[in-house]
């Protein structure tokens, strides 16, 4: 699977931004997704993961009630509604497939990366 994230920037506090990853190669419902994160000095972290239908999401308590994790299979994306972001989400944005699970070495597949700032 080759996943391509886009959709990061820099966005002032209480700001809202979108975040995408399409794939393409493997099929692409045969896996969970996941969206990582990792800032400047600290370990990679989990944000939020959909199983490979979207009946079922799990979040990171740090983001949850102001993120939201969703899929559309038929046009192999996933995405990640980001609301009331705050300075502490600034971080380079990874998304990943793989099991569904919250651990980073559980996913085999990464896209990239997008940059997302949040900043006054």
């Amino acid at each position: 699977v080759q996943l391509q994230a886009s959709g990061g920037g820099l966005v002032q506090p209480g700001g809202s931004l979108r975040l995408s990853c399409t794939a393409s190669g493997r099929t692409f419902s045969n896996y969970a997704m996941a969206w990582f994160r990792q800032a400047p000095g600290k370990e990679r972290e989990f944000v939020a993961a959909i199983n490979w239908s979207g009946s079922s999401t799990y979040y990171a308590d740090s983001v949850k009630g102001r993120f939201a994790i969703s899929r559309d299979n038929a046009e192999n994306t996933v995405h990640l509604q980001m609301n009331s972001l705050k300075p502490e989400d600034t971080a380079v944005y990874y998304c990943a497939a793989g099991r569904y699970k919250t651990v980073w070495s559980e996913y085999d597949y990464w896209g990239q990366g997008t940059q997302v700032t949040v900043s006054s």
